[in-house]
């Protein structure tokens, strides 16, 4: 018989759901309030601009991004509709297609940064020593280990335009 989570174990989760939750919540307050979109558009033009031709499938894209996008074909269109990206088709598989990021993207993604940084500061980084955010980092790696994840790429450290993750 499988053996059922401690007690300890279900606080851990039950804090860690509802910790992401109203983080990603204030987050999300915080770019509104500076006049910028959801955090999910910054996370797309995040990863296509991280991609070597700043170009990803749609289903490439899906896979890379930080917040779950249950639909990203309609994230896709938004970026699309507001000049942030550009489909096009694929010269080998006519039915795939491509999402690029245009330079409008790029710069709306750069000062989409200001705001995303100071949140990641107000939320996170204010709350935790340098190495207290070291040992989380392990824990959490720990936990997409076990759910069968990637382990993320290593911490950047820079302070221009892209989140460390």
């Amino acid at each position: 018989m499988k053996r059922k989570p401690s007690t300890e174990a279900t606080s851990a989760w039950i804090r860690l759901m509802r910790v992401q939750s109203r983080v990603l919540d204030c987050v999300e307050q915080d770019l509104k309030k500076a006049g910028f979109p959801p955090l999910a558009w910054y996370d797309a033009l995040l990863e296509l601009s991280r991609a070597p031709s700043g170009e990803l499938r749609p289903v490439e894209l899906e896979r890379q991004m930080l917040i779950p996008q249950y639909s990203t074909s309609r994230l896709i269109d938004r970026l699309v509709d507001e000049g942030l990206a550009s489909r096009r088709e694929c010269k080998i598989d006519k039915r795939g297609q491509f999402v690029e990021i245009t330079e409008a993207g790029r710069e709306l993604q750069k000062r989409m940064w200001g705001a995303y940084s100071a949140a990641i500061e107000k939320y996170v980084g204010s709350k935790l020593s340098d190495a207290d955010a070291v040992k989380l980092s392990g824990l959490l790696d720990r936990l997409g280990c076990s759910c069968g994840e990637m382990k993320l790429p290593p911490v950047v450290h820079s302070n221009e335009t892209t989140p460390s993750r």
